[in-house]
């Protein structure tokens, strides 16, 4: 169980602005993800340090995206401005969650232009939705040397999350503590006054400490 990335639904003027805003502050260029056919988005990536990733993700007009949890978590958010929309987990094994939850994990995919695909299973979105301060897990699968961190070798670090939220909650969800994942990004924990969720996320940048 690891931190693995952090997803931002884009704005109201689209995802390439977006992520330019965003891969500016940080002073590093983002490159271009890829469609996601089963849940009717598509993104950006900025790889990190520490096999860890941003993502900025944008919801497509496709069927897709009006039933698919992924999908609908993108446009709510979006619909509300845009900002920080969750952060996830990978593991090696989700059939505990399943368990837990009571449903099955759903495929994910988006290919590269030269043919090569990335995929994954995940589950939790719904959970997202109804309470946006824990995170949705995942479980790559295929060539490890597809994994978004990889695109090119990255000095910006995560450090830290903002969450309004409780540890003990995420606690609960991930049915073990939740440092073991975050390991070496710090969490600052606020009472929620409104909905929950990613407040803000530090970044450690070649220019200094980076908020956004």
């Amino acid at each position: 169980m690891r931190m693995d990335h952090v997803s931002y639904a884009c704005e109201r003027d689209g995802l390439l602005a977006t992520t330019e805003r965003i891969s500016a502050a940080l002073g590093v260029d983002a490159v271009r993800g890829g469609v996601h056919p089963r849940f009717g988005t598509r993104n950006m990536i900025i790889p990190l340090a520490d096999n860890k990733y941003l993502e900025v993700v944008e919801v497509l007009d496709h069927p897709a995206s009006d039933k698919a949890p992924f999908g609908q978590a993108v446009r709510a958010r979006s619909a509300a401005g845009g900002g920080w929309m969750g952060w996830c987990v990978a593991v090696d094994d989700l059939a505990p969650f399943e368990d837990r939850l009571g449903r099955a994990a759903v495929p994910g995919n988006r290919k590269f232009p030269d043919g090569r695909e990335l995929v994954w299973q995940q589950i939790g979105i719904l959970g997202l939705i109804a309470d946006p301060q824990v995170p949705y897990l995942l479980k790559w699968e295929g060539d490890p040397s597809l994994h978004p961190s990889k695109v090119y070798e990255s000095d910006v670090k995560m450090s830290s999350l903002t969450i309004a939220g409780s540890a003990e909650r995420v606690t609960e969800w991930l049915g073990e503590p939740v440092e073991k994942p975050l390991e070496d990004v710090a969490v600052q924990w606020m009472a929620p006054h409104g909905t929950p969720g990613i407040l803000a996320v530090t970044f450690e940048t070649a220019s200094g400490a980076v908020t956004i």
